[in-house]
């Protein structure tokens, strides 16, 4: 049980220490092209620019909240099931 159980811990200790890697800027390997020119553009794309949402990526968020109550305009295809 005891063998188990320092299994076990190696394994645990061996998947933090993986987990916990170095974190920097990505730089593009060393001799390879960078990220293709798009269509229409004059320059590539920097790297906060592709690591960067756009808007409906990330849409805003509404949180106006429901003032006073309004009658559900009738929707012709909310129909009973058949049956």
């Amino acid at each position: 049980m005891a063998n188990h159980r320092s299994i076990i811990t190696i394994f645990a200790a061996a998947a933090l220490l993986g987990a916990c890697g170095a974190k920097e800027d990505l730089k593009p390997p060393a001799g390879e092209p960078g990220p293709a020119v798009p269509l229409g553009a004059t320059r590539a794309p920097t790297t906060e620019e592709l690591t960067t949402p756009d808007a409906q990526a990330r849409p805003a968020r509404s949180d106006e909240l429901l003032k006073r109550s309004e009658r559900r305009e009738p929707d012709e295809f909310d129909l009973p099931p058949p049956g």
